[in-house]
């Protein structure tokens, strides 16, 4: 039993590959197919850079494995730092692409460093939230990872990459959960995104949810406190959002924003509602199988933009219909369960921490994304991960899989830690 302890988790190696696998053949379609015609040469090379970020991310997996397990717990700090380190630099020295200033280079190697903030804040806060003090002294430990966790993220609004900080703001709710704070804190945690979701999409809804949730958390609870806290942070969020949408936000920002409530509308269709207009679009020709290798309408006729990156979901929907896009979700959500029961088999809660940290990274991006495609969320520029092009983020999602893979695979040694 202990040399099987020893080796890596193999279905989680092989839900990393199928997921990896699945990007690469959705990814030659979008720049091989007959979508390559109009395309410029640097996206069509696209499948052979994601190809060797690929055998990179296999190196790198690897190496971690080989690391000691001590060697995570006593530099989480250390690795958060040089993460944080790295995002001032890209601040000050990076290039701008896109709009967001969010890349470090390396001759001709681009790297965004906001992908790498990632494994670092999950190391750094599950350091945090699995130390003997922070079950002596939950909140002051709560605020402590909150502020891990926001620091990062504004250095990342900072560069004008909004998506990626709700990543960052997403990790709150996640870790303080499986650290063990209160459910009913967590619920005030997520809240006001909530209301603020419910105010862009009918404001009377988001009126009633703020109505409904302050009862819940009084019934719950019984206290005063918490209701009052319920109340401004679902009302005074609804009310604020209602008021910048009004009064605040310019004509072109307010149509971005509510373009995704209804992008068929003459107003968005051929502007800011045109990427979930086509997206939608391309899922609904699919059908049930597919339409087939290559042989999509939508997407090889260019009419999704960037269908190899935040769109690739829409060239799973329309080539490989429902069952490809049902099969896709099945190998996330096996792989979102897979890294919650090897974080509870490890013997000392900050495995636990790390691997609920990274299933918080994934099922934020998986929703984003997915929401964006289908047209349910607001287009933000959220990747797939490891099967959207990215190299950045095919890295730095693989080393976390390997680390949560080394600390399995050695949980036995988490006995010597107090």
């Amino acid at each position: 039993m202990a040399r099987l302890a020893r080796r890596p988790d193999l279905l989680l190696l092989l839900l990393w590959a199928a997921l990896v696998t699945a990007g690469l053949v959705a990814l030659y379609s979008t720049t091989h197919g007959p979508a390559a015609e109009f395309l410029p040469p640097s996206v069509r090379d696209n499948f052979v850079r994601q190809l060797f970020w690929a055998g990179l991310s296999l190196m790198a997996m690897g190496t971690v494995l080989l690391l000691p397990v001590r060697f995570f717990q006593s530099m989480a700090y250390v690795i958060y730092g040089t993460t944080v380190a790295l995002l001032l630099l890209t601040l000050a020295v990076g290039r701008e692409i896109n709009g967001a200033k969010a890349w470090l280079y390396i001759g001709s190697i681009g790297f965004q460093t906001s992908e790498l903030a990632k494994v670092g804040t999950v190391l750094a806060v599950a350091r945090l939230l699995s130390t003997r003090q922070a079950r002596i002294d939950t909140v002051r430990y709560a605020l402590g990872a909150v502020a891990l966790i926001l620091v990062p993220a504004a250095i990342i609004i900072l560069q004008n990459d909004m998506g990626t900080a709700l990543v960052f703001l997403a990790l709150v709710p996640v870790m303080l959960y499986w650290s063990g704070l209160p459910v009913a804190t967590v619920l005030l945690v997520i809240s006001p995104a909530l209301a603020g979701y419910l105010t862009l999409v009918y404001w009377p809804a988001a009126a009633a949810f703020a109505v409904l949730f302050t009862a819940g958390i009084y019934w719950h609870t019984r206290e005063n406190y918490m209701a009052a806290l319920a109340a401004l942070f679902t009302g005074g969020t609804a009310a604020v959002a209602s008021f910048a949408l009004a009064y605040v936000l310019k004509p072109y920002q307010l149509a971005r924003v509510l373009s995704f409530t209804n992008p068929e509308a003459e107003a968005y269709r051929k502007t800011y509602g045109f990427h979930l207009v086509q997206s939608k679009a391309a899922i609904g020709s699919g059908g049930l199988f597919g339409k087939g290798f290559m042989q999509g309408t939508q997407t090889q006729g260019a009419y999704v933009p960037e269908q190899s990156t935040d769109f690739i979901f829409s060239v799973i929907g329309e080539e490989f219909g429902f069952v490809g896009a049902a099969l896709v979700l099945l190998l996330f959500a096996l792989l979102l369960v897979r890294l919650i029961r090897m974080g509870t088999e490890c013997r000392h809660p900050f495995g636990l921490m790390v691997a609920a940290g990274v299933a918080g990274v994934i099922l934020v991006h998986v929703f984003i994304n997915i929401g964006m495609a289908t047209g349910l969320l607001p287009v933000i520029g959220i990747p797939l991960p490891f099967l959207s092009y990215g190299g950045s983020s095919l890295l730095a999602n693989t080393l976390m899989l390997a680390v949560v893979l080394n600390l399995h695979m050695r949980r036995d040694d988490f006995s010597i830690f107090v």
